[in-house]
């Protein structure tokens, strides 16, 4: 299973990360985490690598650690891409998201940025999925589309199925949504 998450802003914006989060990935073992960055602390960074997965962070526009621009990787024979999202303006055009998944060479792409949860398909050369799991933390992000609802992605890939968990963080307890995208 992926967890997709990201746009902590810890501590500059918010001081932790929302308990029912925290619990949910902490008891679960993921095969890959894939963070969309805008941690801003070493913290958060530490905390990512002590969960059960595979790491790979990419650098938020408000982060100030040494992480990558970009990370491909496969998972169940899919090439997975993973950015940030403040290379895109205006922030989550799915046309321009769309077309740096042709130039990484992927069919699925995660990203950030925007605070708000994104599921959708886009075609370019070929279909992609987008996926952004919005803000861990819900906090300010300067998109006007964003929720302030804390929330994640959960996902896994069966063929060219993927399922998707988005979970928020509603009165204090995670509230799942369930989607199916399908790549062709």
């Amino acid at each position: 299973m992926l967890l997709l998450i990201g746009d902590f802003h810890i501590p500059d914006r918010a001081s932790h990360v929302p308990r029912p989060i925290k619990e949910r990935v902490e008891s679960r073992e993921y095969k890959l985490i894939l963070c969309t960055g805008d941690l801003t602390g070493e913290d958060i960074l530490e905390w990512l690598q002590s969960l059960k997965g595979s790491v790979k962070v990419v650098e938020g526009n408000m982060d100030y650690l040494s992480l990558p621009t970009h990370e491909v990787v496969e998972y169940r024979g899919l090439a997975v891409g993973l950015i940030h999202g403040h290379q895109v303006y205006p922030r989550g055009d799915t046309a321009k998201l769309g077309a740096i998944a042709d130039s990484l060479g992927v069919q699925v792409l995660v990203t950030g940025h925007t605070h708000f949860p994104q599921i959708e398909t886009v075609k370019t050369a070929s279909i992609h999925a987008i996926l952004n799991p919005g803000s861990a933390t819900g906090c300010w992000g300067g998109d006007p589309r964003a929720t302030g609802i804390p929330s994640f992605m959960e996902a896994e890939v069966e063929g060219k199925l993927i399922h998707i968990s988005l979970l928020e963080v509603r009165e204090g307890s995670l509230v799942e949504r369930r989607f199916k995208l399908k790549l062709d």
